[in-house]
């Protein structure tokens, strides 16, 4: 019987082995080479860099650039993590920011408030506004004085420039404001330099028109308009505005207060005007009385 021809796995475990050799005596050569500290070797060792190493290059640019886009990445997410902090401390600047708005807003109210020149008899209270009637037909805002504060019924209030509106309706610790603007309010007032007295009537505008005018002709855009103390609610004297010609050719006040933006109210303290007591003092000297045979004959 014919012998089978040997098989290419038994040639296979001798070569494996033989190559395994071969490569444990390469590098131990290697190793032993790197580890011996002699000139020959040292300039054996530089010989064998110069020539092989710079011919890798190819070899080690893959590695070079998985190192540089680590690299990259890693400086990317310190920008993400900068763009971040920077986000949130921007958001912090706004709120910042927006508290200085409000804060420098509240200081120019409370500057205007301090400019504005009253007469020295008058006193007042400030108070802050708390809400807006935020009705068509009525328009109104809600201080936060009232009775406790000595607020009477009646009673002007002002902004930093000129009259918003008078005190309606006084609770304990609130008090109402009908504006100027609103359709029941009615204020007397003087327009200089003419001196002519007219009526401020409010209808819910922006702009209320000026009622009982007796001459037209003396009166300009731009003159101003003020209390006139009539009738003893307002002191006179306060600024309402100015006068204003709308399209349709009636005259109308521009007011001097700045309604998209009440925030503080100055209450001025005006009791009215004295009562008259005694009208022959202000008639004419007071007579002795006559005797009683004087008015007998008379009447005779």
């Amino acid at each position: 019987m014919a012998k089978d021809r040997p098989s290419s796995s038994e040639y296979t475990g001798p070569v494996r082995r033989l190559l395994l050799s071969i490569v444990v005596l390469c590098l131990l050569a290697v190793f032993l080479v790197w580890r011996i500290d002699s000139p020959r070797v040292e300039r054996f060792r530089a010989q064998v860099t110069d020539t092989f190493v710079p011919s890798l290059d190819w070899a080690m640019a893959p590695v070079t650039g998985a190192i540089n886009l680590l690299k990259n990445f890693q400086s990317y997410q310190r920008l993400a993590e900068q763009n971040s902090e920077l986000r949130s401390e921007l958001r912090r600047m706004q709120a910042w920011k927006e508290a200085a708005l409000q804060l420098e807003q509240e200081n120019a109210r409370l500057l205007d408030l301090n400019k504005v020149r009253l007469d020295p008899r008058l006193t007042y209270i400030t108070g802050v506004v708390l809400a807006d009637s935020g009705s068509p037909f009525r328009q109104s805002v809600l201080l936060n004085v009232g009775a406790r504060d000595g607020v009477v019924d009646g009673w002007a209030t002002m902004d930093g420039i000129g009259v918003v509106g008078r005190i309606s309706g006084v609770g304990e610790n609130t008090a109402r404001v009908i504006l100027l603007t609103d359709a029941s309010s009615r204020i007397p007032a003087t327009i200089q330099p003419s001196g002519q007295r007219v009526i401020v009537a409010g209808d819910n505008s922006a702009a209320p028109p000026i009622e009982f005018l007796e001459d037209s002709d003396q009166v300009r855009p731009g003159d101003r308009v003020i209390s006139s103390g009539d009738g003893g609610v307002f002191p006179p004297g306060l600024l309402i505005g100015q006068v204003a010609l709308d399209p349709g050719g009636q005259l109308r006040v521009r007011l001097s207060a700045d309604y998209q933006r009440l925030e503080f109210l100055r209450v001025l303290r005006h009791h009215g005007t004295d009562p008259v007591s005694d009208t022959a003092e202000i008639i004419g000297p007071q007579l002795p009385p006559q005797p009683q045979i004087a008015r007998e004959e008379l009447s005779q």
